[in-house]
């Protein structure tokens, strides 16, 4: 049985970086918090450090938050846990650590098997082709080591790296890519609405999410829809997931609707 349920009478949260509202974001706590309040799926970040090792970090920088300065793949693992990043959040998160994968993914083993994740690959192939590329089919292999091949999107706006995974892996994995076409950049030689699960619609133009749905390609929106306005005009377009950083209100809005299960 398919732990894919989401429709348009049952609109599933994805918690953007965790409940990164009010955690810091793509820390344990966040993820943690967020699947206290009920969240479908995590989403989250992978990059590579500089002896290889994978984290979970959206940025390429690591100024923004955390007290480390300068790129990720330039700093070794030990580099990176030696850094704090909760407190620019807030010193009630002072000690946070940016997670491994392997981290994240043991937790995850212990969560009832209808917990999903989207997990967006930010090695992009115009900085680093064959880094991507590797990073990316290391992200798969331990998504099938743990048994998760069923249970993930695999995400990346570098429409290149998307056309990598799609033909290589097939229809293997679900992939998520983004509307409009020029949200992805880096060129394709393949239409990748032809190949992708789902697509995060970028504004509430309906011939936009019938556009996917003549691909059977699932609308999906983004972190700003967050409030009970932008979430009508999504489920009135026919949006069937919402990834928000918000989770606890785009919850409360959609039980209220009736439509979160």
């Amino acid at each position: 049985m398919s732990v894919w349920t989401q429709s348009r009478e049952n609109v599933w949260v994805a918690a953007h970086r965790g409940f990164s509202e009010k955690y810091p974001e793509n820390t344990m706590e966040a993820f943690k918090a967020a699947v206290e309040l009920g969240v479908d799926q995590i989403e989250t970040d992978v990059r590579i450090t500089a002896d290889g090792e994978l984290v979970l970090h959206h940025d390429a920088t690591l100024d923004r938050t955390t007290t480390g300065t300068g790129l990720v793949k330039d700093h070794t693992l030990a580099q990176l846990r030696e850094l704090d990043a909760g407190i620019k959040k807030g010193e009630e998160f002072a000690g946070y650590k940016i997670p491994t994968f392997v981290e994240f993914m043991d937790w995850m083993k212990t969560l009832p098997e209808t917990m999903t994740i989207d997990i967006e690959l930010k090695e992009y192939t115009h900085v680093d082709e064959q880094t991507a590329y590797d990073v990316a089919d290391r992200v798969l292999k331990m998504v099938d080591e743990y048994g998760f091949t069923d249970r993930i999107v695999i995400n990346s706006f570098d429409g290149k790296l998307n056309e990598y995974i799609a033909n290589k892996y097939g229809n293997k994995y679900r992939q998520h890519v983004f509307l409009p076409i020029s949200k992805l950049f880096n060129r394709m030689e393949r239409n990748p609405y032809t190949f992708a699960y789902c697509a995060c619609v970028y504004g509430f133009e309906m011939k936009d999410y019938d556009f996917l749905r003549a691909y059977n390609v699932q609308p999906w929106v983004g972190a700003s829809v967050r409030d009970e306005e932008r979430i009508g005009k999504a489920i009135e377009c026919g949006a069937v997931l919402i990834t928000c950083n918000n989770v606890d209100e785009v919850l409360e809005i959609l039980r209220k609707k009736g439509l979160h299960k």
